[in-house]
């Protein structure tokens, strides 16, 4: 049975997990924003996903474009775990994750870190 939360309190999660990010990624974190979405229309069960280009791809001609966009989906979280505990855990590992990916790590990597 899913985990029933109100989408502030979810979004009050995901706050929780940037506010866990070391100071010196945070500081790094360039042109970013994370989103809180119902689930991806592409891809329903996935929990998160990065939208952008790598601060390791980004070259001298980066430059006047939209931020890159981290999805963080509530319902495949909420879905997937059984108490508020779980969620919270889950929504780190997506965010962490996430945040992976615009700092250039590769899903391989991240799996073997802990963070898949």
């Amino acid at each position: 049975m899913p985990v029933e939360m109100s989408r502030e309190r979810f979004e009050e999660l995901v706050s929780e997990a940037l506010d866990e990010v070391p100071p010196e990624f945070a500081r790094a974190m360039d042109n970013v924003v994370v989103l809180v979405e119902e689930f991806n229309d592409e891809a329903p069960d996935i929990l998160g996903l990065y939208h952008g280009v790598a601060l390791t791809e980004r070259t001298s001609s980066y430059g006047g474009v939209l931020p890159d966009r981290i999805s963080i989906y509530r319902q495949p979280i909420l879905a997937m775990c059984e108490d508020e505990d779980e969620v919270v855990e889950e929504v780190l590992i997506t965010v962490v994750h996430e945040l992976g990916h615009h700092f250039g790590i590769d899903d391989a990597r991240l799996h073997e870190l802990g963070w898949g």
